[in-house]
């Protein structure tokens, strides 16, 4: 399954998945969730900002992924 068209968030959704986050697909951006349910960032599919790795990524790392990314 593909969750992003950029291939570097592509593959840090995969991460997640991995590490028990739980993935929502809804209209133009899906969701994840944190395995303890109290954080959720939404995910673009389709980004067209430069810096939307860079911004994902941090917003994981905020929510408590930080262990997980490289």
């Amino acid at each position: 399954m593909k969750y992003s068209s950029m291939k570097e968030i592509d593959g840090l959704v995969k991460q997640c998945l991995k590490a028990h986050w739980q993935f929502r697909r809804g209209g133009k951006h899906g969701r994840l969730t944190s395995p303890d349910g109290l954080c959720s960032i939404s995910v673009p599919c389709t980004p067209s900002d430069k810096r939307a790795f860079l911004n994902f990524r941090s917003d994981i790392r905020r929510a408590g992924g930080a262990g997980m990314i490289l």
